[in-house]
């Protein structure tokens, strides 16, 4: 038989069992996370800084209404001192819907907040649970140094931004640099803000815990802090998609979901799967 592997490149196992199913918890985690989030933020669209809120405060950064005009019911999202019409989209939405996020971003799609936490905080657990048994096991295997960036990755750090720009990819055993930040940027970064900021909204925790309250700076900074991560994990999400996508996405969701990916041809990258 013919040896194809000079021109498709040989495949490799690169993605450990473990790995791929924390992926995949992750992903589904994250996924009612957010929607359930959005349920919980309808609840009181408003985001501030600092320990407390309310009508003798003027500390909002952030606050989606719903106002009466002549034209009728519209949508208005202020963020610091601008102000947008969001309406259709945020604020008010479909048939004169009255809520922050519409009903099909949010879980559940009527507005039900008991039923939202549950929800939320039954994912929160299991993202928690996943990530303390991936972080040990990584520590164990050796899998943590594939995500720190050395010297060198750094140093290579101009041209693989540029082999990017150009959508020039090599597929190779280990993460490239680009990688390597992104994915120790999720994992050691927002995801843990993430879970502490979501902790400090907790009044029982705050009990346990109540100098992780003056590192946000406050109760209300906490919840701005959690959104903002939350739309970072998103913009994160939306580019790992378009890089799978540019990348060669039989390739990618192979090694996702088997293991096994197809490395480079001796002879230069090829951009199949």
């Amino acid at each position: 038989m013919p040896d194809t592997t000079r021109r498709h490149g040989a495949l490799i196992y690169r993605q450990r069992v473990l790995t791929r199913l924390t992926h995949w918890t992750w992903a589904v985690s994250l996924f009612f996370l957010m929607l359930t989030g959005l349920q919980i933020f309808n609840a009181h669209p408003v985001l501030y800084l600092g320990n407390e809120s309310g009508f003798g405060y003027d500390n909002a950064i952030l606050r989606i209404d719903a106002v009466e005009t002549a034209a009728g019911l519209r949508g208005v999202t202020t963020l610091g001192g601008l102000e947008f019409d969001t309406t259709g989209a945020l604020g008010v939405s479909g048939d004169d819907d009255v809520r922050a996020f519409p009903a099909w971003a949010t879980i559940p799609s009527t507005q039900s907040l008991a039923t939202g936490r549950v929800i939320h905080f039954f994912f929160a657990w299991l993202l928690v649970g996943t990530l303390a048994i991936w972080a040990t096991a990584s520590l164990i295997n050796g899998h943590l140094r594939d995500l720190i960036p050395t010297l060198a990755d750094l140093k290579s750090l101009p041209r693989d931004m540029a082999a990017h720009a150009r959508l020039r990819f090599h597929h190779t055993a280990r993460y490239n640099v680009l990688q390597k930040l992104a994915y120790a940027g999720v994992l050691f970064v927002l995801l843990p803000l993430m879970i502490l900021t979501g902790l400090s909204m907790s009044p029982s925790f705050n009990a346990t815990a109540p100098w992780l309250l003056d590192i946000f700076g406050g109760r209300q900074t906490a919840r701005t802090i959690h959104f903002a991560v939350m739309v970072l994990l998103v913009g994160f999400f939306l580019i790992h998609m378009a890089m799978i996508l540019a990348a060669g996405p039989l390739n990618e969701l192979r090694s996702i979901i088997t293991g096994w990916y197809r490395v480079d041809p001796e002879g230069g990258p090829r951009h199949d799967a």
